[in-house]
């Protein structure tokens, strides 16, 4: 394991040198700076010079492989490596005093020009002090330095997180310590292994030998976007798994770096691996099949089977060795009651258990699963669909939905982790542009990451202090090589260290993003392959005061300046130059550059404008959208920019389960020859045209003519309508979508409300 750690480290020693010498001779903190910010730094004139007589004094209880870790850093850097021995009156002094550091995981940092001391309240504050140190090493002229200050540090949260699910797509071992080695570089102490999922079973059961052979593996695996309709497959065999002597090195691997490991064992739902291996676990006995491709599927384990229990306690049995961590995940997220139903089973429990429905027959599953570990002495965490049918005791939320499930949990006194999928999933989207990778399909940008504040406004004092932790979540659906994982985990995963340790009040974002730059070389020269396109041109599309669209160009590039063309054509540095919002007065399209000097940084930026007689008129909505889908006003509606494919940009109104019907007032009567809307499409993600699409004019707003009606949307993604009518005086449009309602028997989520999805409402 040391010669492990040893090889590895000598690859970040080596970047760090090659980092470091690109640094000013004098290096700052405020340069070179630390990820995360810590609590308190000060700066002081004096420089501390190694050399090679230095001798590390480590005290009482301190771990060698601290400072092992420390060391492999500092030899490449410096060219040797520093001695240490149980001392007390060397030049740098490693101690724990937990008198002294009252809060776990901190400790004190302070350079002068003869002395470097690091106290920490236990082991893994030393560690994170050492870590704080490495990065602010300085090499030049062959002599490391680092400059005089004081830094006194703890973190704001105590479960600091990242999840990795490898079931839709299988990560390597190698590949999961490298990304625990950037977890403990950057104070991330908790790694969440979502091991268990339809899509593969991925840890070995001893006791249930066919988890290996065949839930382990899929016959094949989907092409494209799960919203794309017909399915593609690529007709080969896909899946793998973690042996248990492999478990066992991760976790010590982990154990050495103050990173505990967290396994999640999907139940009751996600698990159809399971079943395709042991059919007799669900409701209608089989067959089944791993899945193939990504989303919720209705075959659930069987709650009313004794012999389900008896299989999940025996796989549990096996998996707590491996894992010394206190909690235990058992997930409980998306489980369709649909087989319970009907399953003459699962209503016998609900009958002799006196439940009231399926969603305490959920509850009733979790609570039995939650007294059973804590009878081997563990804690439950579970996604937030635990709270269904009542909480049980013991659990810990993992708030995923959004955050209301961590705030239900925090007012009834419950642990909660928050995790919401709007700002910390890190396989959504991390930029708009039409170049980027295929991903999940949310837009969590690094900056909606790093401002993401986990103790809300709702809880009060004394609720809050419920709250744990923060965590991000990786899931694999779309990551299908490590490569890929990486531009989706880095750089969005410093920003989550950051929410976690940082202190609320010494955030900033500006000051994030200039200890960002400085660290991109090191992401590289670790063959991390981050994105790099944080500075790139983002956009306000808002409606001015005299109500036209009006776009802001925005770029946090230090020093760049925006060039921008509104004929289509790229612009360069003798294009005009951005300064300040502006108003779009001619449809087309914008084309925007930033330049970092007379060097292009990025890719290029593009927005589409179509203008129209309804721009920034008055919307009234009889149904307000809902969910994700509701941008806040109905400027969105009338602002000449169409929603994107991917549905992430803002644009899409959604209703769930209810119609729409928008009526648009022009101010005045006038010459109205074409109404147009766009539908979105995808009954793979719930998304339903309307049974019955409306126009409707009329002059008074009392009295309305239908002018045109459509029933059939034929386009898998967007339906442009565009209704040419006979020149016609109007000065109200209603426009009507009657929903589908209730998804139909057969379809995917049958049973759930439909979305319809709508934008862009045209007058011509």
């Amino acid at each position: 394991m040391i010669n492990t750690c040893t090889a590895i480290f000598k690859n970040i020693c080596y970047t760090l040198c090659l980092c470091l010498l690109m640094s000013a001779v004098h290096a700052q903190i405020k340069e070179q700076g630390i990820i995360p910010q810590p609590y308190q730094i000060q700066k002081n004139g004096a420089a501390f010079r190694f050399s090679p007589t230095e001798t590390i004094g480590i005290g009482e209880g301190i771990s060698p492989d601290n400072l092992t870790f420390f060391n492999q850093y500092f030899h490449q850097l410096a060219g040797y490596s520093l001695s240490f021995k149980k001392t007390t009156a060397p030049s740098i002094q490693l101690n724990i005093d937990s008198s002294k550091i009252t809060e776990p995981e901190g400790y004190h940092l302070a350079v002068t020009s003869k002395r470097i001391s690091i106290i920490g309240h236990d082991q893994a504050g030393v560690f994170y002090g050492l870590q704080s140190l490495v990065q602010l090493l300085h090499q030049s002229n062959g002599r490391v330095t680092v400059q005089g200050c004081t830094i006194e540090d703890r973190p704001r949260f105590a479960y600091r997180g990242m999840h990795l699910d490898v079931c839709r797509h299988f990560f390597k071992v190698d590949a999961i310590k490298k990304w625990i080695d950037m977890l403990a570089l950057y104070k991330i102490n908790t790694f969440h292994w979502h091991l268990t999922d339809d899509q593969g079973w991925r840890i070995e059961i001893k006791k249930y030998p066919l988890l290996q052979s065949i839930s382990a593996y899929r016959d094949e695996t989907i092409i494209g976007h799960k919203k794309d309709s017909p399915h593609r497959f690529d007709g080969k065999r896909y899946g793998g798994y973690y042996t248990q002597d492999e478990v066992k090195a991760v976790v010590a691997y982990a154990a050495q770096r103050h990173i505990s490991i967290i396994p999640e064992i999907e139940m009751p739902g996600h698990a159809l691996a399971a079943l395709a291996a042991y059919p007799e676990l669900g409701c209608t006995g089989g067959p089944y099949k791993t899945a193939t491709y990504w989303g919720i599927f209705d075959d659930v384990y069987c709650a009313g089977n004794e012999q389900t229990f008896t299989f999940l306690q025996n796989v549990l049995d096996e998996v707590l060795p491996l894992f010394p961590s206190k909690y235990i995940h058992i997930g409980g997220d998306e489980c369709p009651k649909t087989k319970w139903k009907t399953c003459p089973k699962c209503q016998r429990r609900i009958k002799d258990e006196h439940l009231k429905d399926e969603h305490e027959l959920q509850s009733y599953f979790i609570g039995r699963m939650e007294k059973y570990l804590n009878s081997k002495g563990r804690q439950i965490i579970g996604w937030d669909e635990i709270l269904e049918g009542g909480l049980a005791p013991g659990a810990t939320v993992m708030s995923w939905t959004g955050e209301e499930g961590g705030i239900a949990a925090a007012k009834l006194h419950h642990n909660a982790i928050m995790t919401p999928e709007k700002y910390v999933y890190l396989d959504y989207y991390q930029s708009l542009y039409p170049s980027e990778p295929l991903a999940g399909g949310g837009y969590t940008p690094l900056s909606k990451v790093y401002n993401y504040e986990p103790i809300t406004k709702e809880l009060s004092g004394d609720e809050a202090k419920y709250i744990k932790g923060v965590q991000a979540n990786a899931w694999s659906e779309y990551l299908a090589s490590t490569a890929q994982a990486e531009h989706q985990i880095f750089p969005r995963i410093l920003a989550l260290a950051e929410i976690g340790w940082t202190a609320k009040q010494n955030k900033s974002y500006p000051n994030f993003l200039k200890r960002l730059r400085y660290e991109q070389p090191l992401l590289k020269q670790l063959n991390i392959n981050a994105a790099d396109t944080f500075d790139e041109i983002t956009d306000s599309v808002t409606e001015s005061a005299d109500h036209q669209v009006q776009l802001a160009l925005i770029s946090t590039l230090p020093s760049g300046q925006i060039y921008y063309t509104i004929d289509g054509t790229v612009p360069g540095l003798k294009s005009k130059r951005y300064n300040k919002p502006f108003i779009v007065s001619t449809s087309g399209q914008i084309k925007a550059v930033v330049f970092n000097g007379a060097k292009q940084y990025g890719r290029v930026y593009e927005k589409d404008f179509h203008l129209h007689k309804a721009i920034g008129k008055t919307v009234t909505l009889v149904n307000q959208p809902q969910g994700g889908y509701n941008p806040g006003n109905t400027f969105g509606l009338v602002n000449g920019v169409f929603g994107s494919k991917l549905y992430n940009d803002g644009q899409w109104y959604g209703f769930n389960g209810d119609d729409l019907e928008a009526v648009v007032d022009l101010g005045k009567v006038q010459s109205v020859s074409q109404l147009g809307i766009n539908i979105l499409k995808y009954h793979w993600q719930k998304m339903w045209e309307p049974t019955l699409l409306t126009f409707e004019t009329s002059a008074d707003g009392k009295t309305y003519t239908e002018a045109y009606r459509q029933t059939t949307f034929n386009d898998n993604g967007i339906n442009a309508v565009r209704a040419n009518l006979k020149p016609t005086k109007a000065r109200y449009i209603r426009v009507k979508g009657i929903n589908k309602g209730i998804i139909p028997p057969g379809e995917y989520i049958a049973g759930a409300k439909a979305w319809l999805m709508v934008d862009e409402l045209m007058v011509k």
